[in-house]
């Protein structure tokens, strides 16, 4: 009886570690992987193999373009008029590590970098 209790325990931890090793990845996302604390390579869409308890897989990264919208902005043009300007962003993330890697939160980056641009465009601007 012992056999079969131990069989069984056996045999589950032996799907479970198979469940664990593959990993399907959809249309238009990508995963990163570490391997012991350390970036080891990004899995792309279909199916993939990693070795289970070795490899850590992060949350999926959306590859597809993507809609932001941001709240206005109060702008001071060159004639010193304060404009609000409304902002609708679209971008795509096309290097899945270094959005996880090279920046602490990428959408707030891609906002403070359109909102420095718009700003420096328009606050050169002559409304007069």
């Amino acid at each position: 009886m012992e056999l079969l209790i131990v069989g069984l325990v056996v045999a589950l931890f032996a799907v479970f570690t198979v469940l664990r090793a593959v990993r399907i990845v959809p249309q238009a996302r990508a995963r990163n992987v570490e391997r012991l604390g350390r970036y080891h390579r990004t899995l792309k869409p279909g199916l993939n193999f990693v070795i289970p308890y070795i490899d850590r897989v992060y949350p999926m990264i959306d590859l597809r373009e993507q809609v932001v919208s941001f709240r206005p902005q109060p702008v001071i043009t060159e004639d010193n008029l304060v404009v609000e300007i409304d902002t609708v962003l679209y971008f795509q993330v096309t290097d899945p590590r270094a959005a996880a890697y090279e920046i602490a939160n990428y959408i707030q980056a891609v906002e403070q970098l359109t909102v420095t641009t718009l700003r420096n465009v328009v606050g050169s601007m002559d409304l007069e």
